[in-house]
């Protein structure tokens, strides 16, 4: 197996509703912040590691795209991420496979890098100057009976408008070339699931609906309605 290219995903993250990607809750203080956000330990930055980014794309793309195949569907009845580890599984293709007993030796390594998306230079500015708080949601639950709210808990966001960077690269082997399919299609199309999902938790809620603008594959700008484009 031989590695013909390493392509590559860039743009920016803009947060349309309030985000929240769980962080440390190992020394909440009474009082405190009961559900704070993941933040760069150095200087308090907010940011989205690649692993959220990563894991719902992958997500969405088994229960979306690959439901009906069989092998996928074993494991996401399982409540686990595909695995078969074929060469023909296109998800385990690009995103890997852990399972080392099925694990095909043509499959090859993870194709795709999602890196951690950090502030873009303008927020980041802004966060510097104390000019981007984070927003401190309160959530609540009902009683059913006398339909009052009871036991109140803060849940902390990015708040809707801030954008992080987006930086994906994907490798592509000689094998690969020999497909029918052009893998990296679906990263986009993944990009665009989430765009009609969410990301970070409590989406039922609200939180998480975000868009990718200013996208460039290779350094080459796309079409601002690129992903809406795509037939998912």
């Amino acid at each position: 197996m031989k590695l013909e290219k390493i392509e590559t995903i860039t743009g920016t993250i803009r947060v349309l509703t309030g985000l929240h990607v769980g962080g440390n809750k190992d020394n909440i203080e009474i009082g405190g912040m009961d559900q704070p956000i993941i933040k760069n330990p150095l200087n308090g930055e907010p940011y989205i590691p690649g692993s959220s980014i990563k894991g719902k794309m992958r997500s969405l793309i088994e229960l979306g795209l690959f439901a009906g195949r069989e092998q996928t569907m074993e494991y996401l009845k399982k409540g686990e991420p595909c695995g078969c580890g074929e060469t023909d599984c296109v998800v385990c293709r690009i995103f890997g496979s852990s399972s080392s007993e099925n694990r095909s030796d043509d499959l090859g390594p993870t194709r795709i890098i999602v890196r951690d998306a950090y502030l873009t230079e303008e927020f980041r500015k802004k966060f510097d100057l104390g000019e981007l708080p984070m927003e401190e949601k309160y959530e609540n639950t009902i009683n059913r009976i006398n339909g009052t709210a009871k036991d109140p808990r803060p849940l902390e966001r990015v708040p809707a408008g801030v954008e992080f960077e987006l930086n994906i690269s994907f490798k592509v082997f000689d094998n690969d070339l020999k497909k029918p399919e052009d893998l990296i299609n679906y990263v986009f199309k993944g990009l665009r699931l989430i765009e009609l999902d969410a990301l970070g938790g409590h989406s039922s809620r609200g939180c998480g609906q975000v868009e990718f603008r200013g996208l460039k594959h290779n350094d080459v700008p796309l079409p601002e309605d690129f992903l809406k484009s795509l037939k998912i």
